[in-house]
């Protein structure tokens, strides 16, 4: 691992030293892509130097105990720093561990985020209402952006399925544990015999996708204009500018009507075209490695049950990492720190653990 980190440390010096060359500043492309790596690099270098800090610490405090000559006051306390640096230093090696863990590539990335209503009627659609609503207000606390790529909303206010795109850094990587399906149990506003009911929606989070990263013929897309319909009012536009995307190698079709414009409407559903295809590539090499797929929290099939939320017991229970939170009201209100800083965790635990065996 020391091998490695002194590579890690000597590549973070020459990119320095590339940056530094104007030939360099003046190609955006190129600067760009080195100021990236330089941010990838920094956290790894800047562990790893106060490692070797402590290991030189360790070692001087040393030589003044092996010292015959060393006074009692200056041994004693060479002695206690040598415990503190020691587990300092254990310390800083469990760190860099982690901080050497592949990355996943998708985690800078945007995400676009799907959520659908599943068993439980129109129950199903109010709750697949407060999902999006919590992703909403998470985001922006977090100063994300989001924008709706097409929904399809009931009379009561909630989706039958709603799309959108979450733009922001790292947003994939606080998102993609968020797929699979999502159980509530509450007592429906249309129950009037006060009766728990339980019901489901289904959320899929895709990181966005650029058009280099898939490989599409133009001549397995099939484009549909049509009028937009719902039941938005005003919110619906009437013109013809709605647009069906169909993929035909895969059957995927994608409607966007949520802008006005027919371009737009295009945009966004290719958009999102992109990204259910590079997430079909993704799923597939995912599988293709097994100790990979061990070694994430759930496998983020979109038929898993990954979390319900009970609003009689005012709790939320992520049934991957048997985490139980008994404050529903502030993560239905888009305080989802503390869940997902508990899925990386467990993540980055069983990746350290299948790294290690």
């Amino acid at each position: 691992m020391l091998t490695k980190l002194d590579s890690v440390e000597a590549r973070f010096n020459e990119v320095n030293e590339e940056l530094c060359d104007p030939s360099v500043t003046s190609d955006i492309q190129k600067y760009t892509a080195l100021m990236k790596e330089l941010k990838t690099l920094t956290p790894i270098v800047e562990k790893y130097r106060e490692y070797k800090n402590l290991s030189d610490t360790i070692e001087g405090d040393l030589q003044i105990l092996d010292d015959s000559s060393s006074d009692d006051d200056l041994r004693e306390m060479a002695k206690m720093e040598l415990e503190e640096s020691k587990e300092a230093r254990d310390n800083t090696l469990e760190e860099l561990k982690i901080l050497l863990l592949p990355k996943d590539p998708n985690d800078d990335r945007n995400v676009i985020i799907e959520i659908r209503a599943g068993a439980g009627g129109e129950e199903s659609a109010l709750f697949a209402g407060v999902l999006f609503r919590m992703y909403s207000m998470y985001a922006a606390n977090r100063g994300w952006q989001i924008e709706i790529i097409n929904e399809n909303s009931t009379e009561l206010g909630g989706y039958k399925e709603i799309a959108f795109s979450v733009s922001g850094e790292g947003a994939y990587s606080r998102f993609k544990f968020e797929s699979g399906v999502h159980r509530v149990q509450r007592v429906p506003e249309t129950e009037s015999q006060g009766r728990i009911q339980t019901s489901t929606a289904t959320v899929a989070v895709l990181p966005e996708a650029d058009e280099v990263d898939v490989d599409i013929d133009p001549a397995d897309i099939r484009i549909d204009v049509f009028r937009s319909s719902g039941a938005g009012g005003q919110k619906v536009n009437k013109t013809s500018s709605a647009i069906r995307v169909t993929h035909i190698p895969t059957g995927i079709v994608i409607e966007c009507q949520d802008e006005r414009s027919q371009f737009q409407n295009k945009d966004k559903a290719l958009a999102l075209l992109y990204s259910r295809l590079l997430d079909i590539e993704q799923q597939k090499q995912a599988e293709s490695i097994s100790g990979e797929r061990k070694a994430q929290v759930g496998t983020g099939d979109r038929s898993e049950r990954i979390r319900t939320y009970n609003f009689p017991q005012g709790r939320v229970s992520d049934h991957r990492i048997n985490l139980t939170l008994y404050r529903i009201e502030e993560i239905c209100n888009g305080d989802l720190d503390e869940l997902i800083d508990a899925l990386i965790t467990a993540d980055t635990a069983e990746k350290l653990k299948a790294q290690n065996s």
